[in-house]
């Protein structure tokens, strides 16, 4: 196979990993959510949201399920453009239309223009932290990069191993009952990788199963299961806005109840560039989860410090970030 020089990226996590493995020189187009590292700023942007993203949690809900309804996509792609390009290989997803571009609107546009006749598309579908470490070396394998892709799957699974070594020891009684929320308005549990890495971090993701899609939560649930932390990390947005969009939390019933919110151990985060985003800054999450859950075990966490999390004081009906 042929190694492909003209590479285009329609989903962040590809983006991280081409980087990553030093093919950013061959990166010709990106998704206009990739957004890291840096280098990636002048890029081509060849998708846009259909969705109004300025709007509030519950509208962007709304709209969501409207054009789902209508079967319509959430993202266009700007075919002419990435026509002109002619990529080699075009890495994407299949792993949820909500997030970024359809497979299958890939597939069709890949299909339908004669320019992209001898396009190659790899679709990235992880559910788990195994599958993230999976599609690391499968994006190596796709752009002629596969020793490094091994290579850098090594330092990230010794940082994980580094966790569990000092969680593993920890009793049950020392697991605080974690709940994680991937949507605010109406709330939703994050699921996927996310009770997996809060079970590596030495929490109880009580709540929800590894592996499986992330759902609407059952507030009166979330309420009986009493979490003693609660971290906000809402998908696509960045640690104020989370913050902005959590303002509605104070006044659902049962809030102030909670043993986080009791506790002081309500934390917003940037989820859209941690633990939403199936690429290598997961192992970041990890490791702010493990520094959130157990602070005298991990002192500190070596990602993004206040600009990736922050703590959340309830007072009244609002929530205060606090500088730690």
């Amino acid at each position: 196979m042929t190694t492909p020089e003209r590479i285009v990226s329609l989903i962040s996590s590809a983006t991280e990993i081409l980087y990553l493995l030093g093919a950013g020189d061959r990166v010709v187009g990106v998704s206009h959510e990739c957004d890291y590292p840096a280098e990636v700023a002048g890029q081509p942007r060849l998708t846009r949201s259909l969705v109004e993203a300025a709007a509030a949690s519950r509208a962007i809900d709304q709209q969501v399920h409207e054009l789902a309804a209508s079967q319509s996509a959430l993202y266009s792609i700007d075919v002419e453009r990435l026509a002109a390009l002619r990529p080699d290989v075009i890495l994407t997803q299949s792993q949820c239309d909500v997030c970024a571009v359809r497979y299958e609107d890939v597939a069709a546009a890949v299909r339908d223009t004669p320019a992209l006749a001898d396009t190659r598309i790899v679709a990235l579908n992880p559910h788990t932290i195994a599958d993230v470490f999976d599609d690391l070396i499968q994006v190596g394998r796709a752009i002629g990069r596969e020793q490094q892709a091994w290579a850098v799957r090594a330092a990230l699974e010794a940082r994980v191993r580094a966790v569990r070594e000092k969680t593993a020891a920890l009793p049950r009684e020392a697991r605080p009952r974690v709940a994680c929320l991937e949507w605010i308005d109406p709330p939703m549990l994050a699921a996927n990788w996310t009770p997996e890495l809060v079970q590596m971090a030495g929490g109880e993701p009580g709540l929800t199963v590894p592996g499986a899609h992330s759902a609407y939560a059952n507030w009166e649930q979330v309420v009986a299961y009493d979490p003693q932390v609660v971290v906000i990390m809402p998908c696509g947005f960045d640690l104020e806005r989370s913050i902005v969009e959590a303002q509605v939390l104070p006044g659902m019933t049962g809030w102030n109840r909670l043993a986080a919110v009791r506790e002081r151990r309500v934390y917003a985060a940037d989820g859209n560039a941690y633990f939403n985003r199936s690429g290598p800054r997961l192992v970041d999450s990890l490791e702010i989860l493990a520094h959130l859950f157990h602070p005298r075990l991990f002192r500190s966490s070596r990602a993004g410090g206040q600009q990736a999390w922050r703590r959340l004081d309830t007072r009244g009906n609002a929530l205060v970030g606090m500088v730690e």
